[in-house]
């Protein structure tokens, strides 16, 4: 969305139109929801309940979400 030029004050919602800006599914912002869920957990209550498997699905979600970006052309077709 910022590739074009807009920036959702909601994340969720940056997250839920993957599918329709990244082609990725839910497996992916799903997974990225929850890590900004346990994130703000940390940040305003001070949970920080941070398991293996969410770290690992974190990178595998974070380099699917890299590899789209990758693949597009740049801003402004430079």
């Amino acid at each position: 969305m910022r590739w074009h030029g807009y920036r959702s004050g909601n994340r969720f919602i940056v997250f839920q139109v993957l599918p329709h800006t990244l082609s990725l599914g839910p497996e992916v912002w799903r997974v990225l929801a929850k890590g900004h869920e346990i994130r703000n957990l940390g940040e305003y209550e001070g949970d920080l309940n941070v398991d293996e498997r969410i770290v690992r699905d974190m990178i595998v979600a974070c380099q699917q979400v890299a590899a789209k970006l990758s693949a597009l052309p740049a801003p402004g077709g430079r």
